[in-house]
C-alpha cells in the first residue's frame, strides 16, 4: 500500500519505516512520498538517500512569501493541508502517516482520508495531548506532573488534536533524576517500534475493509 509520510524534523522515525520496508520482504507498505513542513528538515535528506520523492509544503511555499506574512494560522493550516491533499491524490496515496509532523491538518484532507491518517505522539494519550504538546514540551509536562511512566501513542487522526482512536501504545518508566532529554532517549526506541506497528496495522485495516 502506497503511503505518504509527513515530517518536520530529523526523521528518525521515518528512517525506521524506511529500514523496515527495505529489510522485511512482507512489508505491507511502500513509502511513495515524503512531505515536510520545512525545507530544512533533515528527514528530507533521509528520504532522498532512499530514493523517495519529496515535497515541501510550508506556508511560504504554498501561499508565497508576501501572503504567508499576513495570513492567519487557520489560513496557513488549510492552505498547507489542501496542498498535501493534492499531492497525495496525484500520487494515488492510500494512507498518510504523521511522523514528527509539527503542524495540524485540517479541511478536506481529514474527510477524504478519514480513518487513513495516523499520528505518532510522544506521550501516553489521552494525557499530555493537544495544542502545544509536541517534542520536549511533552516530556517537560510529564516530568512536571510527577508521572511514573510515559511512552508514545499511535492514533488515528480526526478533526481534533490528538483525540483520535488509539491503535498502539508503548510504555517506558520515568526514572528519578530524568530530564526531558533522558526521557526522550528512553522513548525514542519504542517510538520506532510503535510507528512500524501502527502503519502495518493501518495497512491491514485498509485491506480488510
Amino acid at each position: 500500500m502506497d503511503i505518504a509520510v509527513l515530517v518536520s524534523g530529523g526523521g528518525t522515525n521515518l528512517q525506521a519505516l524506511i529500514d523496515y520496508e527495505k529489510s522485511e520482504p512482507l512489508c505491507p507498505y511502500r513509502i511513495a512520498l515524503v512531505v515536510s513542513s520545512t525545507k530544512t528538515a533533515y528527514a528530507l535528506e533521509r528520504a532522498r538517500a532512499a530514493g523517495i520523492p519529496c515535497e515541501v509544503c510550508s506556508p511560504y511555499s504554498v501561499l508565497g512569501p508576501e501572503r504567508a506574512k499576513t495570513a492567519d494560522r487557520d489560513t496557513k493550516r488549510i492552505a498547507c493541508s489542501d496542498a498535501i491533499l493534492r499531492l497525495c491524490r496525484s500520487r494515488n496515496i492510500k494512507a498518510i502517516v504523521l511522523s514528527g509532523y509539527l503542524s495540524v491538518l485540517g479541511g478536506d484532507i481529514i474527510t477524504q482520508y478519514e480513518g487513513r491518517i495516523i499520528n505518532l505522539h510522544p506521550a501516553l494519550l489521552p494525557k499530555f495531548g493537544g495544542v502545544g504538546m509536541w517534542g520536549h514540551n511533552v516530556h517537560e509536562a510529564v516530568l512536571a506532573a510527577g508521572e511514573r511512566e510515559s511512552g508514545c501513542t499511535v492514533h488515528v487522526v480526526d478533526s481534533g488534536c490528538d483525540t483520535g482512536r488509539i491503535l498502539v501504545q508503548k510504555k517506558v518508566p520515568v526514572l528519578p533524576g530524568d530530564t526531558p532529554d533522558s526521557l526522550y532517549a528512553r522513548i525514542a526506541p519504542v517510538e520506532h517500534e510503535a510507528i512500524i506497528e501502527g502503519v502495518c496495522m493501518l495497512c491491514r485495516m485498509f485491506q480488510e475493509g
